[in-house]
């Protein structure tokens, strides 16, 4: 979770670093959802004058925002979206990289202005094309048109936020990979998870107040 509060000359939104803070468990959907819905909270979520989330198109991440986090603006991330494409384009020419290439060229361009219903259109035509990968086509066309709404880069870029998730990403090697997934590393759920709190709580500036709230209980 992370502060935005400005822009840069260009426009390009830019993160308070000091602001970044982390949560994390092996654990279900629904208990991450009230997990970081209190580190929202304790964070001042009520007071922030703009609330984004972004995530990477999956159904439960939404489910969760809609829970937890009403009203706030969803947005699916750019470069997962962009995956999805090239995901497509790897079906369609397999040992081909220029081609591949080539065809992303127009897609991407819609996708980035957001231009999704265009997109879908084009993803079912093609599938109509091609009856062996007629599936999978339908269902990546299936994803944008659910993530619509989500994906109007230009307009998030005019009110000057986020959509990339990228800050998220690094995250989890900081705080995941860099501590427990290295060579030779085997871990209970237990023992993750108390690293896991260890971690977020050294890297959120809260490790002493959790060793003084503890000895005080």
């Amino acid at each position: 979770m992370f502060t935005q509060t400005t822009v840069d000359q260009e426009g390009w939104p830019i993160r308070d670093p000091d602001s970044t803070t982390y949560v994390g468990a092996i654990e279900t959907a629904e208990e991450f959802g009230f997990r970081i819905y209190s580190e929202a909270w304790r964070r001042g979520w009520e007071w922030a004058t703009i609330r984004v989330v972004l995530g990477d198109g999956a159904v439960w991440i939404w489910n969760l925002a809609d829970q937890h986090f009403p009203g706030a603006i969803q947005i699916v991330d750019l470069y997962h979206a962009r995956q999805h494409l090239w995901k497509v384009a790897a079906l369609l020419y397999p040992n081909d990289l220029v081609a591949k290439k080539l065809w992303m060229v127009p897609m991407k361009d819609l996708l980035d202005g957001g231009e999704i219903e265009p997109l879908v259109t084009r993803l079912r035509e093609l599938a109509v094309t091609q009856p062996g990968l007629n599936e999978e086509i339908l269902k990546e066309a299936e994803y944008f048109q659910t993530n619509a709404s989500r994906m109007r880069y230009p307009e998030f870029r005019a009110q000057g936020l986020f959509v990339g998730s990228g800050v998220i990403e690094a995250g989890r090697k900081t705080v995941i990979g860099s501590r427990l997934k290295r060579s030779g590393m085997f871990w209970t759920v237990r023992g993750a998870n108390a690293i896991i709190a260890l971690r977020c709580c050294r890297l959120n500036g809260r490790f002493e107040d959790y060793w003084e709230e503890a000895r005080v209980a």
